[in-house]
């Protein structure tokens, strides 16, 4: 919808297909645009449809590993995934992105750290790892404060002996 706003041209990508028809039907409304927009039931991990270096700046915000499911059963859904594996998966999604992504311009990837068993596990900066590995620079980190979560009520009701994370990172990336 911003991309409509700014005159841009768009391609997004979901894998699934409820957020896809969601987007499609968001995007239904009248401004002065001359933009294209795209969008796409598809895998991240996967943008064969998509040549080499033509991409001027990606914004993706990936699920927190298995922390809140995306789907029941969606073939490729990360949200799915164990830490481990979902790192894996966005080391794929950081490739990917590598490579349609025109050298010297920026991906920008939002996401939070975790906790299990009490214990924070530092998700954010190993998926930033991942983007590192991948050939990619940092630009900036930045830090988002979170307000009004739906799950912050949840987690205040489970266990008061923990900070609750209250923050995200949004990584730029350079290629």
């Amino acid at each position: 919808m911003e991309a409509k706003l700014l005159n841009r041209n768009a391609i997004g990508i979901d894998i699934n297909p409820q957020s896809v028809s969601i987007s499609e039907t968001n995007l239904i409304f009248q401004c002065e645009s001359i933009s294209k927009i795209y969008v796409k039931q598809g895998n991240a991990a996967d943008l064969a449809f998509m040549k080499d270096s033509k991409i001027d700046f990606i914004c993706t915000h990936p699920p927190y590993a298995d922390i809140i499911r995306y789907s029941k059963d969606i073939k490729g859904d990360i949200s799915l995934l164990s830490v481990d594996s979902f790192l894996d998966e966005m080391g794929k999604v950081a490739k990917e992105a590598y490579r349609v992504l025109k050298k010297g311009k920026y991906c920008a990837v939002m996401i939070g750290d975790i906790r299990e068993h009490g214990k924070v596990i530092p998700l954010g900066f190993q998926m930033m790892q991942c983007f590192l590995e991948t050939g990619f620079t940092i630009k900036e980190i930045i830090i988002k404060k979170q307000h009004n979560c739906k799950s912050t009520e949840y987690w205040k009701k489970i266990n008061r002996d923990i900070l609750l994370l209250a923050h995200e990172y949004i990584f730029v990336f350079q290629k």
